[in-house]
């Protein structure tokens, strides 16, 4: 059998299970394995020990759980009430002012956690009632908090590119940079979208002149509360820039300082504290399976040589140019994400699309980039985006799935026009890391 054809029937299996309902890591790992045993007997069984041993090695996953415990402490103790507070007496007697008002809300929730599902919780509880009690329409404002909650996965600390950095090798404080601009940039063009919107048809999203009378004293009271997710940004970025501690450690004072922030605020419970540790440890261990599993899988991958084969299918025998290879890649992105999540996008394509990225010349930062984007995408389109699910688990019920999918059609087109720009000019992505790292 060809090198193609035992990579096209490693794929099928895989895809096979995962539509037969088998766990994701347990679909991957079970086809590296038997595949890794036919192909070269009693030897390939090292393969799966190699994976968990490199895994185990890897000193940045200590990152993981302290991220996805940071982003928990911050949602479940509900940080984020005066932030949205200070939105409302901010923004509110502008037109769409609130939807706009959301959109910075969700980039300073991403600055603090890195987790889509955080914000899309926050969004969901917090300021989707507050929207529709004061007359904004439910499906502009119901894609405005999934579009939001989605930035993320883009604005650093993101966990979804920490995981692209383990799989694609890639140091993760340079993906974290490449990931603020084009983050501040989607967002810009989200609240542009609305308040072009609110002002051909102020109906959508009416001027609340309550906020304009509250007192200015309250007022700078309440833009104290934007000053904490910067603060724990800051905690984290600044001294891991300079070069002052690793990123582990970065990690840790990241989790620390929102732990104390909200002992501070008391808003910490031992029944808040957990639930949160709970759930950072069922999370964290999914992604752990799901690496080494994606490990084992590359590892067959890079023995088969079926990088090299799938290079030469598609440049030299299909005579596809590098950058219609990269469109195909995305495209690929999109359907998956209607019925994968992230996380098994990347495990499922990382071995074949990586090193063929790098193999055609393109920058493996600015393609992280890109996968993020794609994903946030996929996050967002029927039948089986999470994010559309999530917002139906959350959302009240005047709100139905139609309205749903209704929502999110020209927050889609904004992130696909976010990533032909991206995609058009790199050094949107690439001038911050190489500025900073030279």
């Amino acid at each position: 059998m060809s090198q193609e054809h035992i990579a096209i029937f490693m794929f099928a299996s895989m895809m096979l299970m995962l539509f037969s309902g088998q766990r994701v890591f347990g679909a991957i790992g079970a086809i590296a394995a038997i595949a890794a045993m036919a192909l070269w007997g009693t030897g390939g069984q090292d393969i799966p020990f190699s994976a968990a041993m490199k895994l185990m090695k890897w000193y940045p996953l200590l990152t993981l759980p302290m991220f996805i415990f940071m982003g928990y402490v911050l949602s479940e103790s509900r940080l984020a009430d005066d932030l949205y507070r200070m939105f409302h007496v901010w923004f509110g007697d502008v037109s769409g002012g609130l939807a706009m008002g959301t959109i910075g809300l969700m980039v300073l929730i991403s600055a603090m956690n890195g987790l889509s599902v955080a914000g899309m919780a926050i969004g969901a509880t917090i300021a989707l009632p507050e929207l529709l009690k004061r007359g904004y329409d439910k499906i502009m404002v119901t894609g405005v908090i999934q579009a939001g909650s989605s930035l993320g996965i883009l604005v650093p600390p993101s966990v979804v590119l920490v995981l692209y950095a383990m799989i694609a090798r890639q140091p993760v404080g340079q993906l974290w940079l490449a990931g603020i601009v084009p983050g501040l940039l989607m967002a810009a063009m989200f609240i542009l979208y609305i308040w072009i919107r609110c002002r051909i048809n102020p109906k959508l999203g009416p001027a609340l002149h309550e906020a304009g009378n509250v007192p200015r004293s309250e007022k700078i009271r309440l833009l104290g509360a934007g000053i904490l997710p910067l603060a724990i940004f800051a905690t984290m970025m600044v001294p891991f820039v300079n070069g002052w501690t690793s990123l582990v450690e970065s990690s840790a004072i990241g989790a620390l300082t929102a732990l104390a922030a909200s002992i501070l605020k008391r808003r910490m419970t031992w029944k808040i504290f957990q639930t949160c540790t709970r759930q950072t440890l069922g999370i964290s261990c999914m992604f752990m399976w799901i690496i080494v599993a994606a490990l084992g899988f590359g590892a067959v991958f890079d023995g088969l040589g079926a990088v090299k084969a799938m290079e030469n299918l598609f440049t030299e025998q299909m005579g596809l140019s590098p950058w219609m290879i990269l469109i195909l890649m995305q495209l690929s992105f999109i359907i998956m994400g209607t019925f994968l999540d992230d996380t098994a996008m990347l495990v499922i394509v990382a071995p074949l699309y990586v090193p063929l990225v790098g193999a055609l010349g393109f920058d493996l930062i600015w393609y992280g980039v890109l996968y993020t984007i794609t994903t946030q995408i996929a996050y967002m389109t029927p039948p089986f985006g999470y994010n559309l699910f999530l917002m139906r688990a959350m959302a009240p019920p005047e709100i139905g799935l139609r309205d749903i999918y209704r929502s999110i059609v020209p927050f889609v087109g904004v992130m696909v026009l976010t990533l032909i720009i991206i995609m058009l000019f790199p050094q949107i992505a690439l001038w911050l890391p190489e500025a900073i790292y030279n």
